[in-house]
């Protein structure tokens, strides 16, 4: 279990929102549940953007994890609220030079749970 503070969550939006304003995000859209979130939410591929950009702190979920396939950065975990769904997201910062990459932006499949997030009891 890795031990991620606040910090470091801050410091991997910021850089991340950094990086976008630069080389922009792409999207996985090869994968059919990421595809059919767009039609399940009614929401445009491009506002999916906003959605990313606005990512805070406490809706940090998981990571950083390792990651193989979009040249070795950490991937980063996140739910955020769209249309009343919980929507899962894995983003990784790519490789330098290059878009950031949202590898996951589809309607969760299980309870996510958010370390940072007080709880609304």
């Amino acid at each position: 279990m890795i031990n991620t503070t606040k910090d470091e969550v801050a410091t991997f939006l910021y850089r991340l929102h950094a990086k976008i304003s630069v080389y922009d995000i792409v999207y996985e859209d090869d994968r059919p549940k990421n595809v059919q979130t767009l039609a399940d939410l009614d929401i445009l591929p491009n506002e999916r953007d906003k959605v990313v950009k606005n990512l805070a702190v406490n809706e940090y979920s998981e990571g950083p994890l390792e990651e193989s396939q979009h040249g070795g950065g950490n991937m980063w975990v996140f739910g955020k609220r769209v249309k009343n769904e919980e929507v899962y997201l894995k983003i990784t910062m790519g490789i330098p030079n290059n878009a950031a990459i949202c590898i996951s932006f589809h309607i969760a499949e299980y309870p996510m749970k958010y370390p940072f997030k007080k709880s609304e009891s």
